[in-house]
């Protein structure tokens, strides 16, 4: 048996296995999220041979759910399920298979930001250092890079520690971008990515073999 229903969530009890664990400054994000668009997503449960409902995942956002005076929540009931079986989807739900492709996500977030009067690091789960990384993956700083290419070059001396220190392969280039020519120039990278096949790295890496690549069209006119 599958069901989805709507229940009270403190007719829900938590299991006693739940390795998921929240800071405080995701469970006030999450806290957010919750007031300004309601609980997304259904409560995963099974029952308990007692007809009680055990939850299997969303443990915090029914706790967050209760502590805001929701009455009702979207519930997903499994019906009865094995200890072992309950805690493997546990983990399921706790996990993800895939990540977000960083060029695009900041693209994402980009427009949100742009789009809101709300500061979106309030309540999505990104600390403002996460959105400041992820905004840089399309945010290049010109003047910086004038300024690298101009420092002198000087001897260093290379010592035991740093022969031993990973080989530095790539390097982080920020640009700044007119409002007006984002798009073109995303349009165009992503465009030179898949027609080369500039896939198969994170999308940083992608980005850049894309830049270098346009760069060798520039220098062969």
């Amino acid at each position: 048996m599958s069901e989805l229903t709507q229940i009270d969530p403190r007719l829900l009890r938590p299991n006693p296995w739940n390795t998921n664990r929240m800071s405080a400054e995701n469970e006030e994000k999450l806290r957010n999220s919750i007031r300004r668009n309601g609980l997304i997503g259904a409560i995963v449960v099974r029952e308990l041979d007692d007809g009680s409902l055990e939850i299997i995942g969303g443990e915090h956002r029914a706790q967050i759910a209760i502590e805001e005076g929701l009455d009702e929540v979207a519930v997903h009931n499994l019906g009865y399920l094995t200890d072992e079986k309950a805690k493997e989807l546990m983990l399921l739900d706790n996990g993800r298979y895939g990540q977000d492709d960083a060029f695009e996500l900041a693209e994402l977030l980009d427009e949100l930001a742009t789009s809101s009067d709300t500061d979106l690091s309030s309540f999505m789960p990104f600390s403002s250092e996460d959105m400041d990384k992820l905004m840089t993956s399309t945010d290049i700083d010109l003047d910086a890079l004038d300024d690298e290419l101009n420092d002198d070059i000087g001897e260093v001396e290379i010592t035991k520690e740093k022969r031993e220190a990973p080989v530095q392969t790539h390097q982080i280039l920020r640009f700044k971008v007119g409002m007006d020519d984002v798009e073109a120039v995303q349009r165009t990278i992503h465009r030179i990515m898949q027609e080369q096949g500039f896939t198969d790295e994170d999308s940083l890496t992608n980005a850049g073999d894309a830049l270098v690549y346009l760069t060798g069209a520039f220098d062969d006119e």
